[in-house]
């Protein structure tokens, strides 16, 4: 070997502990932890990214970001969660699903997570209170169980006095029975018949319409829940086949044939989602980080698929949409 070579070869390996130490440190990780499937949540997906890089947290430059989606497969999320907790994910994120939520306290009770619940996160056992959470959870309640008996009322509103309305539900949702309890004192009050259609998969969402469709005019409200966010497009073309007007939990459903919808706005849930992510990166605690509630609830209804059915939307229920779709 020639002296320059041995040289060389010398100080480059005394060289390496040096570039080792110089080495960027690891990035956080966060990781977003959901009972569904991302296709049906790409553009909730995208808000939750930009309201991180508005924060000034980029994936891939100074935080990294992994994705744990349980594909409606409820018995998969102690297996997630737990590959979270093992991984030491600075944060768990949790947006729209109460059931990964659940998953992830029961996980950890030193990790920060941040939940969006569609039910009240003291009654779940997520918190101590709103105004204080006081553990390591914190995030956004908007209350989606309780506006179920808004939704009957509106729907009784659009077809007064002849509605069979049939309620559905998946019984594997952590918020079934309390929903479902919320529902049939709402229509005891109101004077409303309803009856409950349990389904937790796409066979059985087939197989109900048939069943719904032979109610004397039969109308449908939809339970809040992950599986029928993931099979929104599957529920309103079913719906429109079988002639049966619906209303639902989301805009995503109206804006893509449902006739009617009410309830939180997903994109604002998973902003507020990405704001707490950040604000904990940078230090701050869940217990001292109040859990939001929304202000604000969108009424949206397709008018074109109003005039399909053959339903004349009174001018008073128009007034009153925050958005008609024409």
């Amino acid at each position: 070997m020639k002296r320059r070579e041995f040289i060389t070869l010398v100080g480059g390996a005394a060289a390496w502990p040096l570039a080792a130490r110089e080495q960027q440190p690891a990035l956080p990780v966060m990781g977003v932890f959901h009972a569904g499937a991302f296709e049906p949540r790409a553009h909730l997906v995208a808000v939750f990214r930009q309201t991180l890089s508005e924060a000034g947290y980029v994936d891939g430059r100074n935080v990294s970001i992994e994705y744990r989606w349980a594909q409606d497969q409820f018995d998969r999320l102690p297996e997630l969660a737990a590959d979270l907790v093992y991984r030491r994910v600075a944060v768990i994120i949790t947006p729209g699903s109460t059931e990964a939520a659940l998953a992830a306290k029961a996980a950890t009770d030193t990790i920060p997570i941040v939940f969006s619940v569609g039910a009240d996160p003291v009654r779940l056992g997520l918190v101590g209170s709103l105004n204080r959470p006081g553990g390591n959870a914190t995030g956004m309640s908007y209350f989606s169980q309780e506006l179920g008996p808004k939704r009957l009322g509106l729907l009784s509103e659009l077809m007064p006095g002849r509605a069979d309305i049939v309620v559905l539900v998946n019984p594997k949702s952590p918020i079934a029975d309390a929903a479902i309890k919320d529902m049939q004192e709402a229509a005891t009050v109101a004077g409303q018949q309803i009856s409950v259609l349990h389904v937790s998969n796409n066979q059985e969402i087939y197989a109900a319409f048939p069943v719904i469709a032979q109610k004397r005019a039969p109308a449908l409200l939809i339970i809040t829940d992950v599986l029928f966010t993931s099979r929104r497009v599957q529920l309103v073309t079913l719906a429109t086949r079988y002639a049966i007007p619906a209303i639902y939990t989301s805009r995503e459903f109206t804006e893509i044939g449902g006739l009617m919808s009410y309830g939180a706005n997903l994109s604002e849930i998973w902003r507020q989602a990405g704001i707490y992510a950040a604000r904990i990166l940078k230090g701050a605690k869940p217990a001292d980080l109040p859990v939001v509630q929304p202000t604000k609830f969108d009424f949206v209804i397709n008018l074109a698929t109003a005039k399909a059915l053959g339903i004349d939307v009174s001018p008073t229920l128009l007034a009153r949409a925050d958005e008609v779709i024409e």
